[in-house]
């Protein structure tokens, strides 16, 4: 596969790009092609490692090219010695995309979070990909992706690399882990999703786990226990005040819009905060806002958190195309979801948007989880609402002695880029003796503990007064 060189969106140097065609159908390498895009940010030094580290993005549906600048800061220091290789999976960036025009910050709040206006977009959509040249939407798996990623391997004449995956992208590493484990040297799960772990059912426990944590933090915290002392009470209420018409003014277009709010649209707005605790601490505030019929500031921080109204980058066809194979033919009825406050909302989406959504065939060892032969890094934050630490427990197990699972407390969803994490992340890739890299790695971690919650979000006066309060006090 020749590279050239090329530039990336905020990337600092000049990067290595190059294309790969793979056959869209695996069981038909003659028939119609698809294009690989890749890019290698390369190491700064001249006598660089022979193990480079492969990103893989997570989704699914995000670009792993796109995220090239944050990832470049990401591992500053892995890039002295070691290439950093990113693949746009196939549904993804450039790589035959599947995207659907479903990320307009000015579309109505009604049909943003309405379940039903979702679904007839999504129909439009899939209706839309099909016509396609690679319009066969079964063959977007993650298993074809990950032969996919080794064929890459093999075209760039790389013999072992290390393999880094956040969210989504820890399904693949360990998917690639299961297909290829003699070409790893070392592997990293931020925010461990199996294959197993069924994500449309798993939404609403770990969310309602997260927001418990949101209420609990405020209750041992004094200032925020003395600002909103009935948070919980309040959250209740607005709950069973559901459902309602209401008005906001939009939060990109300024117009006030009147609709009925239900709570899938509540808990659709409330979820997305939820993933990093910095968000989640202006919750309080802003259920106390709608408890009070003002909604601006729950719709706002909603929206902010999928992306500024923008969406998360994701390409929702592939998106789909994933969980409706890998995913929705394993939901079971009745599951825990419809105990919490999140209810089952997220679902009944996946349920009736797979209904007639091409779903590829999936090897039965797919959902398994060999024993690793190579040093493998578990990362979970303790209050991650979409991959609680619970999954990446069990796969730790199932990977077997090799396996190191480091929780860091007060933390969200993807864990790596935080404070002293990437220092652990780049010691444990770094060290040339796999034992001695598995025996350190907790030690290293124990940094993560000092990591505090972020402190509620307080309303200008109260911060005002408090402001005043301490400077009194000095």
């Amino acid at each position: 596969m020749p590279l050239h060189t090329c530039r990336l969106k905020d990337v600092e140097v000049d990067a290595r790009c190059g294309v790969l065609r793979r056959p869209l159908d695996p069981a038909r390498p003659q028939g119609v092609q698809i294009e690989l895009h890749v890019a290698v940010l390369p190491a700064v030094a001249r006598r660089r490692l022979p193990d480079p580290v492969v990103f893989i993005a997570g989704g699914p549906g995000q670009s792993a090219i796109t995220l090239a600048g944050p990832i470049s800061q990401l591992m500053t220091r892995e890039l002295n010695r070691r290439d950093v290789i990113l693949v746009d999976q196939r549904g993804t960036g450039q790589s035959a995309p599947l995207r659907c025009d479903d990320e307009q910050p000015t579309r109505s709040l009604a049909d943003s979070m309405d379940p039903a206006g979702e679904q007839r977009v999504l129909q439009a959509c899939r209706q839309r990909l099909q016509k396609l040249p690679y319009g066969d939407l079964r063959q977007f798996t993650t298993p074809i992706a990950m032969a996919d990623l080794d064929a890459v391997r093999q075209a760039l004449g790389v013999d072992r690399w290390n393999v880094v995956g956040g969210s989504y992208g820890t399904r693949a590493a360990l998917e690639y882990l299961r297909q290829f484990p003699n070409h790893v040297r070392r592997t990293v799960l931020d925010g461990v999703a199996p294959a197993d772990m069924v994500l449309p059912q798993s939404f609403a426990t770990g969310a309602q786990a997260a927001l418990e944590a949101v209420f609990d933090d405020c209750a041992q915290n004094a200032s925020c226990r003395a600002t909103y002392p009935n948070a919980r009470a309040q959250w209740q209420a607005l709950l069973n005040s559901l459902p309602r018409k209401v008005t906001v003014a939009h939060p990109f277009t300024g117009q006030p819009e009147t609709f009925t709010l239900t709570r899938a649209m509540l808990a659709s707005l409330v979820l997305p905060p939820l993933y990093a605790p910095l968000t989640a601490s202006a919750l309080p505030l802003a259920v106390l806002q709608a408890s009070q019929g003002r909604f601006e500031a729950l719709v706002g921080l909603g929206m902010g958190a999928m992306g500024g109204g923008r969406g998360l980058g994701l390409a929702t066809g592939m998106h789909f195309s994933v969980i409706c194979a890998e995913d929705v033919p394993r939901m079971k009825p009745g599951g825990e979801s419809t105990l919490t406050d999140f209810g089952d909302f997220q679902e009944r989406l996946y349920r009736e948007s797979c209904r007639d959504w091409p779903r590829g065939e999936l090897p039965a060892a797919f959902y398994t989880v060999p024993p690793a032969q190579s040093p493998v890094l578990l990362l979970s934050g303790a209050v991650d609402p979409a991959t609680p630490p619970v999954h990446a427990e069990r796969v730790a197990k199932a990977l077997g002695p090799k396996a190191v699972h480091i929780v860091v407390p007060h933390s969200g969803h993807g864990v790596m880029s935080l404070g002293c994490m990437r220092d652990v992340v780049f010691r444990f890739l770094d060290e040339p003796d796999d034992a001695k890299a598995l025996a350190e790695v907790g030690a290293d971690a124990a940094c993560a503990a000092k990591m505090p919650r972020p402190p509620a979000l307080l309303p200008l006066m109260s911060a005002a007064a408090a402001s005043a309060s301490q400077g009194g006090a000095r």
